[in-house]
């Protein structure tokens, strides 16, 4: 696996308007880093811990309150042990004043002391979302990713399928585009992808005959987006007299597994003929009921099978003389 890290001072960088940090003492150019599958990136920082000494620790008014009750021996003790295992910073939030004894380890050490005034519970969740970020697990896709309905499509295919045609047809329905041919997907949470356009290819699309076509300056601010959750798999499938004929009810829903999150994938045939951005459009309304517990297949099904039972009785009911 791929070591993906950052630096606090790239942090520090990142967050230090909202949470109004200050510097102390110390190195802001240790790394902090995920080196291991099983470690999520969010787990590198919380409160001040024993047990994990090696990811970013916060000292709030709590910490700070207990510590007021015990002997100065075992304070000194307590944070001699977590500053020896060098973490990358520390951060004393609550806008509580720095205990001389962190300050003076921590310049020891030369471990990077941050203030904070905000609650300790801020700063922890702001640096999480923020780091979940910036190491997150990453991928290139080929595809087209759009905002359809308010949901993260992504539509891919075999080249010449009409996938970048039919996200023109989108945008001109109202829907958004947020990248075309390679959409960057990360990982954000453990159950939640996120898509995003290179910087190089932002607001184009690249349609057959046409070039690239700048769809901000044409369509406007409102027909791109800057990043959309990735919710659901939309796959082009050319139909050929030598291809299976698609079931006509999917009884099984279909998954593609991206970055260890399984999303849902919908495969639409492709022939002349056919109006794909009312397909697609179709396609996302289903999936939409579905999350709402509305699936149907299902509920035609069971319609069915009820109507079987309710002949099947009235074959087996004896005439009445």
């Amino acid at each position: 696996m791929a070591v993906r890290e950052t630096t606090v001072a790239a942090l520090v960088a990142a967050l230090a308007e909202p949470l109004a940090l200050v510097h102390r003492c110390g190195d802001l150019t240790r790394t902090v880093r995920v080196t291991d599958t099983h470690i999520w990136p969010a787990d590198l920082v919380g409160h001040l811990n024993l047990i994990h000494p090696e990811r970013l620790q916060v000292v709030g008014s709590a910490e700070l309150a207990w510590s007021a009750k015990q002997p100065n021996e075992k304070i000194r003790y307590v944070l001699s042990e977590i500053t020896a295992a060098r973490p990358p910073a520390i951060i004393v939030a609550d806008g509580s004043t720095v205990p001389h004894v962190l300050e003076e380890l921590c310049c020891r050490y030369d471990i990077a002391l941050l203030t904070s005034p905000r609650p300790a519970a801020e700063v922890i969740d702001r640096f999480r979302l923020k780091i979940a970020r910036m190491l997150a697990e990453r991928t290139i896709l080929h595809g087209v990713l759009m905002d359809v309905l308010g949901v993260g499509v992504l539509i891919t295919g075999e080249a010449g399928t009409g996938k970048s045609e039919l996200a023109l047809e989108l945008v001109t329905r109202g829907h958004g585009l947020v990248a075309d041919d390679a959409v960057e997907v990360a990982r954000i949470s453990p159950y939640e992808l996120e898509g995003r356009c290179p910087e190089l290819l932002q607001n184009y699309l690249e349609v057959r005959g046409l070039g690239l076509l700048d769809i901000r300056t044409i369509f406007g601010e409102t027909a791109v987006r800057r990043k959309m959750r990735l919710r659901l798999i939309t796959h082009l499938k050319r139909l050929s007299p030598e291809t299976t004929p698609l079931p006509r009810l999917q009884m099984e829903e279909e998954n593609q597994e991206i970055l260890g999150v399984a999303v849902p994938r919908v495969t639409l045939p492709v022939a002349p003929g056919r109006n794909m951005a009312v397909l697609l459009e179709a396609a996302v309304r289903n999936f939409v009921l579905k999350l709402r517990g509305i699936d149907s297949t299902q509920e035609f099904l069971a319609r069915h099978e009820k109507l079987l039972e309710q002949e099947a009785r009235r074959c087996l009911t004896p005439p009445t003389t």
